[in-house]
């Protein structure tokens, strides 16, 4: 059999996952202290469990509706009206997804054809850019700069965009860098998008974890919203990754077409983990803002140490990593990740599994105990003490 011929060539040019090379080594090693997961080390809030178990003892175990639960998507669109003013019908304009991906996948294949631009802000989460070139779209990078706190510059968007420009994909609060768009650092993007066809997918899944300002979305600024796809979901801020759970929310007229995607794709999203989740939005604030106040401690701390190690740290203001600086050391991010790994046994990420520019970078987690950092932060320590 010449599987040469049968595989799809968009599938064999993609590159695999650049988290996954040292996940890899790591696996076939004794007690390696991990600190490349971006999943909360919390244990999803009590509340959430125990209406997953009452869900499973009455038997509510059949297909929701292809959109979601109504209850869940009245609760969606309540939550996301009370954190941005932004009102969605429950009926049309809300779809509940296998997490946060699939409502990335759905936005993309709903809207992109072969041959159109996609603006894609980098460094940032590893699957924008294969999804859009699986669609056969042209993906489009913009680098941000740590000058300029990895943020999206009007300037830099303005001479990206051409008649073949369909999407721009926002990631913030941003993985890997932890960098955050304010209401006054949006604002300028608003006004270059405001003439355009140009649509919006705004990935705000931590957008409730944020620390020095009150997380501000894209979609709350005048005439946006319409044309934005809203993605968010319940992985991070509810400790709920394994619930596979996420949403997007936008104007009627995609959702349509996405639900359609979904639909054939899917089918509906896990129903235990829908019921669960109206418990989560309706009863977890306390133990979101908990989670948040110990990511805040864990986030002083390991920006601190890695400064006090001489390794210039950028202080995050969303999500939970920190995106230090290596250049010093003369490595690329891969030799100080594969070096690390092998002398100390602490696996970390290359800052160019995020994209090129990520180079002279590592993400590090801080979705650990206090007392897993601080054995992890001792070796790279000693590490760093080897390499002078």
């Amino acid at each position: 059999m010449d599987y040469s011929k049968i595989i799809s060539k968009k599938a064999e040019a993609l590159k695999p996952s650049g988290i996954r090379k040292y996940f890899d080594i790591a696996a076939k090693m004794d007690n390696v202290i991990s600190l490349g997961v971006g999943e909360p080390d919390f244990r999803t809030p009590w509340a959430v469990r125990r209406e997953a178990i009452r869900t499973l003892e009455r038997g509510k175990t059949v297909y929701t509706a292809n959109a979601g639960l109504i209850k869940l998507r009245e609760e969606i669109s309540g939550y996301t009206y009370s954190k941005t003013g932004v009102k969605y019908d429950p009926d049309g304009e809300i779809i509940v997804t296998v997490g946060g991906s699939e409502a990335i996948d759905l936005t993309v294949r709903a809207i992109v054809e072969p041959g159109d631009e996609v603006i894609i802000v980098e460094p940032s989460f590893v699957c924008y850019r294969p999804i859009v070139e699986l669609t056969g779209g042209v993906p489009i990078i913009i680098e941000t700069k740590e000058e300029d706190s990895f943020k999206l510059r009007a300037a830099d968007l303005r001479d990206k965009i051409t008649p073949k420009t369909k999407l721009l994909i926002l990631p913030y609060p941003n993985n890997p860098t932890g960098a955050v768009m304010t209401k006054e650092d949006l604002e300028p993007i608003a006004e270059v998008l405001k003439d355009t066809n140009v649509m919006i997918l705004t990935d705000e899944i931590y957008s409730e974890l944020t620390y020095d300002h009150t997380h501000f979305s894209v979609i709350s600024l005048p005439g946006m919203s319409e044309r934005c796809i809203y993605v968010n979901g319940f992985s991070k801020a509810f400790a709920m990754t394994g619930w596979r759970l996420g949403y997007m929310c936008g104007p009627r007229e995609i959702l349509k077409q996405a639900l359609k995607i979904h639909q054939f794709g899917i089918m509906s999203s896990p129903t235990v983990s829908q019921y669960a989740a109206i418990e989560a939005l309706r009863g977890c604030a306390e133990d979101v803002e908990n989670m948040r106040a110990e990511y805040d401690m864990r986030r002083r701390y390991l920006v601190s140490e890695f400064n006090r190690l001489g390794l210039r740290c950028f202080m995050p203001q969303g999500a939970f990593y920190v995106f230090p600086c290596i250049k010093s050391t003369g490595l690329t991010s891969d030799e100080f990740c594969e070096k690390l790994l092998y002398s100390k046994k602490v696996a970390v990420v290359p800052g160019t599994a995020f994209g090129e520019c990520g180079e002279g970078y590592l993400r590090i987690s801080y979705a650990y105990s206090r007392k897993h950092l601080e054995t992890a932060m001792e070796l790279i320590g000693e590490f760093l003490e080897e390499l002078r």
